[in-house]
């Protein structure tokens, strides 16, 4: 009687091996980082929150103001007046703002790519996932035409009354649980593709590939934590954003810099015209109140965010990497125990022959395929996780 083996040993160093670099995901992340809706809206906000910036910073409108009076009494008496002025802030205020736009334009530029990121590592998740129903589906379809020939072998058998009822029901119990894994596999390989191609704003889409990038597992876990904190884009946006509400700490405080009005004065009185310049001074004693608890209580939030954030980054980063190596070694092990195992051709050779029992094959291949699963899923999974951690580099 054959031993009992784990997996066929050529068709598992297929699945493993080292991948080469798969130029197509690459092509399909830039084309959805052109196409996705998400993307183009995020982009006409950042203008608009750009414009709104500079827009605060422009001069109040100028007034014009005109009144005509008169004697109830004697209407021959009359007064005009026109006053034609311009207010404007203490003037360092206006290079205050600017350079406080100029932080704000980093803040939302870094927001932006926070948006950008996550929508192409949801798309990279989304072709990882399809390499795995594709491969899976390879799988089925080996599976499928072993089943199919089994089962033809056995009818023959049962009308020669070499094979009773019970195996030849157990085979075609086989083959239907085969076209149903295949009819799933299919269905939510085609969700997957049509989750992209929405990616893509419903753009036609064309992404074929069935090899994972080539991803080797990082060693040295502190040069990584290095290099992921140093380019992670969230801290980013944060910092910018701390260093917005520190810069607003020190416009508030010169708020209360008086501000200032120009302007032109005309008027006539029983026909005489008089004409002058207007100056006024207007001291912000009550609309600024607060103002500057407000921005302290704010750059204290910024910070504590980013603290958090930082706190937070550092945690998952630290358990996606232990994550990474426990899948790393598990992918290891299956690849060392497949050095012996025997090909599914001679077990279903045995099982023809009379060497061995259906159940006796059915235990077999059932260790088999499900190892073989095993090794998909966690080829995937290692993908996906070593996505999420160098997410920074999409």
């Amino acid at each position: 009687m054959i031993k009992r083996s784990v997996i066929v040993c050529c068709s598992l160093f297929t699945l493993w091996g080292v991948q080469a670099q798969q130029p197509h995901l690459d092509e399909v992340l830039h084309q959805i980082e052109q196409n996705n809706k998400v993307l183009q809206a995020n982009g006409q906000q950042v203008s608009a929150q750009k414009l709104e910036a500079k827009a605060e910073n422009n001069l109040s409108n100028p007034s014009l103001s005109y009144a005509h009076l008169w004697n109830a009494n004697d209407k021959s008496q009359k007064v005009s007046e026109m006053v034609i002025s311009q207010s404007f802030d203490f003037p360092t205020l206006y290079w205050s703002r600017r350079s406080l736009n100029a932080l704000k334009y980093k803040t939302f530029d870094s927001e932006a790519t926070v948006v950008r990121q996550n929508i192409l590592l949801e798309a990279k998740e989304l072709c990882l996932d399809i390499i795995l129903l594709r491969r899976q589906k390879q799988l089925l379809e080996e599976r499928l035409k072993n089943a199919t020939e089994l089962a033809a072998v056995y009818d023959k058998r049962l009308k020669t009354g070499d094979a009773n009822v019970i195996e030849t029901n157990k085979i075609k119990l086989e083959l239907l649980n085969v076209k149903t894994e295949t009819t799933l596999n299919a269905t939510n390989l085609q969700n997957k593709l049509e989750a992209l191609r929405a990616l893509n704003g419903q753009r036609p889409l064309s992404f074929e590939s069935t090899e994972y990038p080539s991803t080797p597992f990082p060693t040295d876990y502190q040069q990584l934590k290095s290099e992921v904190i140093s380019t992670d884009r969230t801290l980013d946006f944060l910092t910018n954003q701390s260093l917005v509400s520190h810069k607003a700490i020190g416009l508030n405080r010169s708020q209360w810099l008086p501000k200032f009005e120009l302007g032109y004065r005309r008027n006539t009185d029983a026909g005489t015209s008089l004409n002058g310049f207007v100056v006024g001074l207007s001291f912000p004693l009550f609309e600024n109140r607060h103002r500057v608890k407000q921005a302290k209580a704010q750059a204290l939030n910024s910070d504590l965010q980013k603290e958090n954030a930082t706190i937070q980054l550092e945690s998952e980063l630290a358990q996606r990497y232990q994550r990474a190596h426990a899948l790393y070694l598990s992918m290891e092990e299956y690849k060392a125990s497949f050095q012996s195992a025997t090909d599914l051709n001679l077990l279903k050779e045995a099982l023809t022959g009379g060497q061995i029992s259906i159940i006796e094959y059915f235990a077999e291949v059932g260790v088999i395929y499900q190892s073989r699963q095993n090794l998909l899923a966690l080829e995937n999974e290692y993908q996906k996780t070593m996505a999420q951690i160098y997410k920074n580099k999409l």
